[in-house]
């Protein structure tokens, strides 16, 4: 269910560490950055807070704004950073879909936890993306499809270069 969408506004960005540029706010709320909604400055950190989002509605299954659901729970990542640390509303809170079982509750949890990282309110708190693909790149072995068929895993081949 989850939707890609304005990632790469940091392209716009000239090179460089801590640059930003300030630009006619675009994109979709629910996955902008708090600092960018206020001051218009693209920055890595930005698009980062949105990856984070992602991971954040992969998780629950839920769409990143919904003036549908309940106020507290309108704007996805307010509400999960007050349920993130107590794991029995975590796990509660997850997409039915996602079968966690004993073996991989903890994989699951490391990826609320980088949602949770990357969705910080302060960019200074938010991880590299570069880290966030450290953290998610051991956890694909756990979760590649079996193939009854051919008794071999199947899905993406991750061993290709980024």
């Amino acid at each position: 269910r989850a939707k890609v969408s304005d990632f790469g506004l940091v392209k716009l960005a000239p090179d460089g560490g801590e640059q930003s540029v300030v630009t006619k706010l675009a994109g979709t709320f629910g996955y902008l950055a708090p600092e960018y909604a206020v001051t218009g400055k693209i920055t890595t950190k930005a698009d980062v807070f949105s990856f984070g989002v992602v991971l954040i509605e992969l998780l629950t299954g839920l769409t990143a704004l919904d003036e549908h659901r309940a106020e507290e729970k309108q704007y996805l990542a307010s509400w999960f950073w007050k349920i993130k640390s107590d794991k029995e509303k975590l796990l509660a809170a997850l997409d039915p879909a996602i079968d966690v079982k004993e073996d991989t509750v903890d994989s699951t949890l490391t990826i609320a936890e980088l949602a949770g990282h990357c969705t910080a309110r302060e960019p200074s708190q938010r991880p590299d993306i570069g880290h966030a693909v450290n953290v998610l790149a051991p956890l694909v072995e756990q979760w590649k499809p079996w193939d009854d068929d051919t008794e071999e895993y199947s899905g993406i081949d991750y061993s290709l270069p980024l």
